[in-house]
């Protein structure tokens, strides 16, 4: 029996935006849950307690110390930041990806210059008091629906059923763009291609600007950089150049992606396309007829898969290929890209229950 396509979604009718927002089109939202931080919130699942935003840090600001519960991914759009923690001082600066493990405390954390950064949290965080030990406040993701709510946002998609309810429209008072809109801070955030040393700036981050595309023979019209692969979970964190067309597939698995630089044909939305700052969520099971560059700017994009993406050559044809985690690590060793470590030695923190004074807390080492 020859397995086909035949639809997963066949109900699902695409319009070219359900599962995205242009995130040059909210505002900064104030959240006392996460002190220092300003918020354009993205998406919240009420299920898995994941939930992604843009993250906004005022210069001069020292972020309180906090441990992330659940694991974190972020992509420094634009600004610095000092890690001034020894022995892992380092400077965190525009174009750079991290990945924080699940139970890390962190802290030590400057910020130099504006900050502006994508943010994916699989788990709440907790901010630390002045003591260090007590925990003052704790973002989850309900406080993220609860600030999109109360101001008039409408937060994307987390399945392809709430894909097929119309979304109301965003009251937007005060919409503030991001900095990769200007072409200065996107230059920024391009630079520095090729350049080999010093691509690794810290256990937890990479700075993905240190290493150029890699290209597949196979897949003409793509380069990609990857960040990280999870043997665990078989998520993949990537850069994307897409200059190509890539043919019809299905996500088996929900990805995420935040255009950069260029503009992409995406769906059944605008002839113009979607361009930098537009990010979006596709729940496992969406599907693309085709997804193609569109102008003469590469198209450069943060990419998170995490599942498998089946690749065919339209409804109802033959499955082509698969391309899953483990085609993504051979592609990373074989390109020799510097890649974010999954776990880290001694970076984890038994704050959330072990008692001060204890033999447990005593014995919790090296956090950072």
């Amino acid at each position: 029996m020859t397995t086909t396509t035949t639809g997963y979604n066949p109900d699902l009718v695409p319009t070219g935006m359900e599962g995205g927002v242009d995130t040059n089109a909210l505002p900064w939202i104030e959240t006392p849950q996460a002190p220092g931080w300003r918020i354009k919130p993205l998406r919240a699942s009420r299920e898995s307690g994941v939930f992604s935003a843009i993250v906004g840090l005022d210069a001069g600001v020292a972020l309180r110390p906090a441990v992330h519960l659940g694991a974190t991914d972020l992509f420094v759009l634009s600004g610095r930041m000092r890690y001034t923690q020894e022995p892992l001082a380092a400077t965190i600066e525009t174009g750079t990806w991290g990945y924080i493990p699940a139970n890390a405390r962190i802290e030590g954390l400057e910020v130099d210059e504006e900050t502006e950064l994508l943010m994916n949290f699989f788990g709440p965080v907790a901010f630390l008091g002045a003591d260090g030990h007590s925990v003052t406040s704790i973002l989850t993701a309900l406080d993220i629906q609860a600030a999109a709510q109360a101001n008039g946002l409408a937060l994307v998609p987390n399945t392809l059923a709430e894909c097929m309810v119309p979304r109301p429209q965003n009251s937007v008072l005060a919409p503030a763009p991001l900095r990769i809109t200007e072409h200065a801070a996107n230059q920024l955030l391009m630079t520095a291609e090729n350049q080999t040393e010093g691509a690794t700036t810290h256990p937890h981050f990479v700075d993905t600007r240190a290493f150029d595309f890699f290209s597949n023979p196979n897949r003409p019209g793509f380069g990609i950089k990857v960040l990280r692969v999870s043997e665990e979970t078989g998520h993949v964190s990537m850069i994307i150049r897409h200059i190509g067309v890539a043919g019809p597939h299905f996500h088996l698995g929900a990805g995420d992606f935040l255009v950069i630089n260029g503009r992409i044909g995406y769906r059944a939305g605008p002839p113009e396309g979607y361009g930098s700052g537009v990010w979006f969520y596709e729940p496992a099971g969406a599907r693309h007829e085709a997804t193609q560059q569109l102008g003469d700017e590469d198209l450069i994009y943060t990419a998170n898969i995490y599942g498998p993406i089946q690749f065919d050559d339209g409804p109802g044809t033959p499955i082509t290929t698969v391309s899953s985690w483990m085609q993504y690590k051979a592609t990373a060793e074989i390109a020799g890209t510097p890649m974010v470590a999954n776990v880290f030695e001694g970076d984890t923190s038994l704050l959330a229950w072990a008692p001060l004074g204890s033999d447990a807390a005593a014995s919790k080492g090296a956090v950072r």
